[in-house]
């Protein structure tokens, strides 16, 4: 039974060419979590990246002329303002499969109130060097970065399309293509709307699938976003020269900070926030101080997407064919049983067969769930039940639903020992879910990576009286008790 998990396998392309071409080469299982950074557009010395980049700021320019007027209806609104996420890249955010949320009334209302009454320079800023789209989603903190992103993607969509098209022509057999009739490819600015165009594309499960280049992608966060900005917020105004205007911008800012109580975090960032929308220019600031230090956004994508490589195309792809030689893709009677065993012959292959070594990049333990969450839905790929993550039904969401009809539902929750919610969270969070859901059963999967963490998680386990839970299991992970000669 062969194992088909990314690109490369579905359309029988050697890894190699892939990689020549500057693609990365994504799962057709599951999202990975990269996106596209609009700042890698702007700074690159691709002169076609750079015009990318224009065309995003002629659009802006574009929306902000038309917010202007006042006189935009609803039906324009959604028109120019809403996206879809352009799910057929098999990157971002989204919690299941790769069907994305997009960008809908609350990033049309963002955008559209921060052209006009916010950034009233937008197109024509004298401190940066150029015009930035993020610079729209840095004054609230509800914009982030998968909107960022998807805006984006939208915006190159047709560079996109173009790019997958001729990979396509030279390196994919035709019979595993399609003509595509793409909505929303082109903005037609005498029309004033979006119009579709054709191309031929890999064709799986009867839609498109789209490449793209590693070099515009990053990992975490775009290069200039909001976060970053609170956390260096007081360094911002020392770029000023102007004495004066820094001396008003920093009464203003420590006027609005409450001094009793103690003030909490909260209290720092609504007076930054407040600040900002009094003085937009030091967003400016704040952009002139990244702008300036655009190598060091190369460097930290290109690591980040190197090591999303090793980890989700190298490594967990490895664990998938270990499993391949086991029992684990067997059908079985339902998803209690299917995912009990499923978990048995996972943690087998962790503990026993060499597959512990999936988790370590550089020596060091992978640190987020959501990784774990991607490694299980990759080995799930061949199931006949439903598999959706983080499926919220009202009281939280779960990390997995494995369902075959209202009738048969069964939770995974996974856990990492290191964190520091795991008492908490073993104690309510799964009945909780299952009661939600109306799941017949639920199980606890947490993976350990040190005896320190292995303790800490028995003595939790014993204080909750789950000692000797058949539904809980413990994955060893650790790389300092296992077999010097195995091998993922």
């Amino acid at each position: 039974m062969g194992i088909k998990l990314y690109f490369s396998d579905m359309f029988n392309v050697p890894e190699n060419e892939i990689e020549e071409y500057g693609a990365f080469n994504v799962s057709l299982v599951t999202d990975l979590p990269l996106f596209v950074d609009p700042f890698l557009l702007f700074n690159s010395e691709n002169e076609e990246y750079v015009k990318l980049h224009a065309d995003m700021i002629n659009y802006l320019r574009f929306l902000k002329m038309k917010s202007e007027s006042g006189k935009i209806s609803k039906g324009l609104l959604k028109s120019w303002y809403y996206f879809s996420e352009v799910k057929q890249n098999w990157l971002g955010f989204s919690t299941s499969g790769n069907e994305g949320r997009g960008l809908g009334p609350k990033f049309a209302s963002a955008l559209n109130e921060n052209l006009v009454a916010v950034f009233t320079n937008f197109g024509n800023e004298k401190i940066t060097k150029g015009s930035h789209l993020e610079k729209l989603c840095l004054i609230r903190s509800g914009v982030g970065r998968d909107m960022v992103s998807d805006f984006t993607t939208n915006l190159i969509k047709n560079f996109l399309l173009k790019y997958t098209e001729d990979f396509t022509e030279k390196h994919i057999d035709v019979s595993l293509t399609k003509k595509f009739a793409v909505n929303r490819a082109v903005f037609d600015y005498h029309l004033e709307r979006w119009v579709p165009r054709a191309y031929r594309l890999p064709n799986y499960n009867d839609d498109y699938v789209l490449l793209t280049p590693r070099d515009i992608l990053t990992k975490d966060d775009s290069w200039i976003n909001h976060s970053d900005m609170i956390k260096n917020f007081e360094e911002i105004p020392d770029a000023i020269e102007n004495e004066s205007l820094r001396a008003q911008i920093n009464n203003y800012f420590y006027q609005r900070i409450p001094h009793d109580p103690e003030p909490t975090k909260e209290d720092y960032q609504r007076a930054i926030e407040l600040t900002l929308r009094e003085y937009p220019q030091l967003i400016d600031y704040y952009i002139k101080q990244k702008e300036q230090k655009g190598d060091e956004a190369v460097a930290v994508s290109d690591a980040k997407v190197a090591e999303s490589y090793e980890l989700y195309i190298k490594q967990f792809g490895s664990l998938a064919y270990l499993l391949n030689q086991t029992d684990f893709y067997k059908k079985t009677d339902d998803t209690e049983e299917e995912t009990r065993e499923k978990i048995e012959y996972f943690k087998d292959v962790i503990e026993n067969k060499g597959g512990h070594h999936i988790f370590y990049v550089k020596g060091e333990p992978v640190k987020k769930e959501t990784d774990i969450h991607i490694l299980f839905r990759l080995t799930w790929h061949k199931t006949m039940s439903d598999v959706s993550r983080e499926v919220n039904d009202g009281r939280g969401p779960a990390d997995f639903k494995i369902s075959r009809g209202a009738a048969d539902k069964t939770l995974v929750e996974f856990k990492l020992a290191s964190n520091s919610q795991l008492k908490r969270n073993l104690q309510k969070q799964l009945d909780i879910y299952k009661k939600a859901s109306d799941a017949q059963a639920g199980f606890k999967v947490i993976i350990y990576f040190t005896e320190e963490q292995f303790l800490n998680v028995k003595k939790i386990l014993k204080e909750l009286d789950m000692i000797d839970s058949k539904n809980v299991y413990l994955i060893d992970a650790r790389n300092d008790n296992k077999p010097t000669g195995s091998k993922a």
